[in-house]
Formats: structure tokens, C-alpha cells, sequence
């Protein structure tokens, strides 16, 4: 039953309150102005005083405004007609098609029942051999990626929607630039991958409440998939701006900050939404890749630090790679024994001899002679680097591990990569 008010209390921002009975947190509410209707949703009870955060903002509200309590929170409209569709942080499309109204889903709500999930343990390819044949991303899995500001980060993002053995892609866009909402959906569009694409997306000019319920949506969306029997993949960015909204809403209610201002309850909100991540005993998966930047480059930041204890593991994306120190998969001990038999050991041999490689560097550049030994590090760690580091390589996990063989054939002796001699007989080159 809908209750409505006539009379605003206080205007505040974005925030206003009534004083009202029989709501709850969460609600929405309509709010009647004489330049149309805005949506807002409660975000604060104090006895009879209710505070709503305005998604538009508050300008041109005036205290003799219309607020309608709709009775319930906020929903999103579920179907496949979902696919190849943009929508705003309202729900409300953004790509000039039609609203969808029919079969609403709540959004926000809890994580899915431990019982009815099975564990990780199937590959998810994106074709990116940093990521299948180093750091396997596995099935039901929530990594971040953790970054900088001006790393291609969307790009690589981008990359893996294009790439990735999905069935559907749920992209989730919090602060975005429009240049790079523009360059994902062109992206996307020319790749054919936006046929079973899903955008949510919160650009920088948008209103802040907007940029939280990004995650919300875009996860429910990708669970209501998931009942279908289909893998999803969630791609979100950027979890520090949704951090960074939370703390600015945080601001306006008053409470009392924690850690370089954030919420107490930033890690609680971060897990909710992470912890969405499912492989459905009976039907379809959701897996997590979620970039979260670093201000300063500083890993103690609230918004990686707390990350980094919800997560199974992390990318690394620096100097325009993924780092093979500091990235971590977790799981992919859950796969790899059932992707080629090599895997596992090729993996770690060529990661030995990197970390040599590096060693080695530090060596010329400090003015070090070079022995023959040191030449064949120098020789391999260039051929990694531009082979299979480079973001811009495209190849299936076996022809990664063939090309890794290669490499190593083509600066080593069989007996100097510290590899089993069956494997080697097996896969080294001729």
C-alpha cells in the first residue's frame, strides 16, 4: 500500500526527510515535482524521521513536493530481451530502446545458500595466456584486479568480455569516463559479444547514489541467468569509485567515519557483493573479475586491503601487464590438473626462470659481468615479456603451453629448465 506525504521536513543535497510511519530502510519512494518525478530511496530511520537519498539529486525540490512510499525496494526487470541492453544506475535504459517493466527481480539481496553450491573446479578460458596458463580463472571465482589510474584496465576488461567461454557477460561501470562507456560498447559491438552483454552503467556525471546499486543490479541480473543454467561472467569497475560513493552518502548521513573516511562497514559491503560469486549445484555459475584501483599505488588502501581478504587471489596490472608476482589464482590448483599434464610444471619452471630473469637484470644494471648463463636469462625473459606477457596475445591455453616450450627451447638446454625429463621428451620441440 502506497503512503504519501505532502510536506518535506528538510532538503540537504540529495537528502531530504519526512516524518513518516510504517516504511522501511531500503524503500523507494516517488517524489512529485513540478518538473516531473524523481525516484529516492530511504537510507536512514530515526523514530519518526525519514531520510532519503534523491537519485537525481535535490535540486528542484521544493518542501511542498509530493514523496509516495512505494512499499517495496528497489527491482529490476529480468528477461533475455536484457541482452545487447544499457541501463543507468536507475534501471532506466540508456540506449534509446524500450523501458522493460515486466517480471522484477529485488536487487541487494543475500548470498546464495552454501548447500546449494558445489565447489570450483572447472576452467573459465579467456584466451589471455597470463591469465589461463599462469593464474587460471576458475568457475565461480571473485578476483580483483588491482590497478592504477591510467593503466588499460577497461581494456583488458574489455578483452575478456570479448574473449571469455561465457554465456552471458553482466558489465558493471562505476564512474566511468564516457570515452571508456563508449569504447566498451563499440568494443563490444564490433568483437559480436554484445549480443549477450548486459551494461549497467554509472558514468562520472551521474548521480552518486547511482554508482552503488551498479553491483547490486548487474549481480542479480547475473544470478537470475545463472537459475538458467548459464555461466555467467560479472565484470565490474571500479570498485574504489563504489567505495568512494559509499563514503560521500556516508558524509551526508553523519556517521561517523572509519579509515581515511570510509564506512565501518566497508568490508560488510564489499563481501556482499563479492561473496554473490556461485556455482549452482543443479544449473548455471557466477564468476566475479572486478578491477579495483589503488590510489597511490598504495595496497594498504582501504578498498584493496579489505578486498584482498574477501577474494581468492588477485591481478596485478601494472605497467600495462599482468604481473606474474603478486598475481594469484587460488584456485587454480582446483584445475589445472585437468587441463594438459604439463601445466602445472611448465607454469612453475618458467616462472623459476623469470624470477632469474629479473635477478639478472639487476645484475646489468648494476655493471655486473654477464656469464653465458645470464645471456640465455636475458635472451628468455624478453621472449616471455613480448610472447606472453603482452596483453594484445591471443592464443588458447594449449597453443600458451606449446609457445612456452618454444621459449624455452629457444634459449635452453633440455637439461637447464629444471623440467622432468618424461614431460620434456614429451613436449619439447623438435
Amino acid at each position: 500500500m502506497n503512503i504519501v506525504f505532502n510536506r518535506i521536513e528538510s532538503i540537504t543535497g540529495s537528502v531530504i526527510t519526512v516524518r513518516a510511519k510504517g516504511v522501511k530502510y531500503g524503500e523507494l519512494a516517488q517524489i512529485s515535482t513540478r518538473f516531473g518525478k524523481s525516484l529516492a530511496e530511504v537510507n536512514k530511520i530515526d523514530g519518526d524521521i525519514v531520510s532519503l537519498q534523491v537519485f537525481a539529486g535535490g535540486q528542484g525540490i521544493s518542501t511542498g513536493d509530493e514523496v509516495r512510499f512505494l512499499g517495496h525496494e528497489m527491482r529490476i526487470s529480468f528477461s533475455d530481451d536484457l541482452l545487447g541492453r544499457v541501463f543507468n544506475g536507475s534501471g532506466d535504459p540508456i540506449d534509446k530502446g524500450p523501458a522493460l517493466t515486466e517480471n522484477l527481480k529485488p536487487i541487494g539481496g543475500p548470498s546464495v545458500n552454501p548447500t546449494k553450491r558445489i565447489l570450483a573446479n572447472r576452467m573459465m578460458r579467456t584466451n589471455i595466456p597470463m591469465i589461463d596458463m599462469f593464474n587460471t580463472l576458475v568457475v565461480s571465482q571473485k578476483l580483483p584486479i588491482f590497478s592504477i589510474s591510467g593503466e588499460p584496465y577497461n581494456q583488458l576488461l574489455a578483452r575478456i568480455a570479448m574473449q571469455a567461454d561465457a554465456d552471458v557477460i553482466v558489465l558493471g561501470g562505476m564512474g566511468l569516463k564516457y570515452d571508456d562507456f563508449l569504447y566498451f560498447k563499440e568494443t563490444l559491438g564490433n568483437g559480436g559479444a554484445l549480443s549477450k552483454t548486459v551494461m549497467f552503467i554509472h558514468t562520472a556525471a551521474d548521480p552518486t547514489v547511482e554508482c552503488i546499486k551498479i553491483p547490486d543490479m548487474a549481480l542479480a541480473v547475473a544470478e537470475q541467468f545463472a537459475l538458467q543454467d548459464k555461466d555467467v561472467l560479472v565484470l565490474l569497475t571500479d570498485m574504489t569509485n563504489y567505495a568512494d560513493s559509499m563514503k560521500e552518502i556516508a558524509i551526508t548521513q553523519e556517521q561517523v567515519p572509519s579509515n581515511r573516511g570510509y564506512p565501518g562497514d566497508l568490508y560488510s559491503q564489499l563481501a556482499a557483493r563479492y561473496e554473490k560469486a556461485v556455482d549452482f549445484a543443479n544449473s548455471g555459475s557466477v564468476t566475479i573479475l572486478a578491477v579495483t584501483t589503488m590510489p597511490g599505488d598504495d595496497v594498504t588502501h582501504p578498498v584493496p586491503d579489505n578486498t584482498g581478504y574477501i577474494t581468492e587471489g588477485q591481478y596485478y596490472l601494472k605497467g600495462g601487464r599482468i604481473e606474474p608476482f603478486g598475481s594469484l589464482s587460488r584456485l587454480k590448483q582446483n584445475v589445472n590438473a585437468s587441463t594438459r599434464k604439463d601445466h602445472r610444471a611448465l607454469m612453475d619452471g618458467m616462472i623459476r626462470l623469470y624470477s632469474a630473469y629479473k635477478d639478472t637484470i639487476e645484475k646489468k644494471n648494476m655493471g655486473f659481468s654477464m656469464s653465458r648463463w645470464d645471456e640465455k636469462l636475458l635472451k628468455y625473459g624478453e621472449l616471455f615479456e613480448s610472447r606472453l606477457m603482452d596483453l594484445s596475445v591471443n592464443l588458447s591455453l594449449e597453443n600458451a603451453l606449446d609457445l612456452g616450450w618454444e621459449i624455452l627451447a629457444d634459449c635452453f638446454d633440455k637439461e637447464e629448465t629444471g623440467l622432468k625429463s618424461e614431460l620434456i621428451e614429451e613436449f619439447w620441440p623438435e
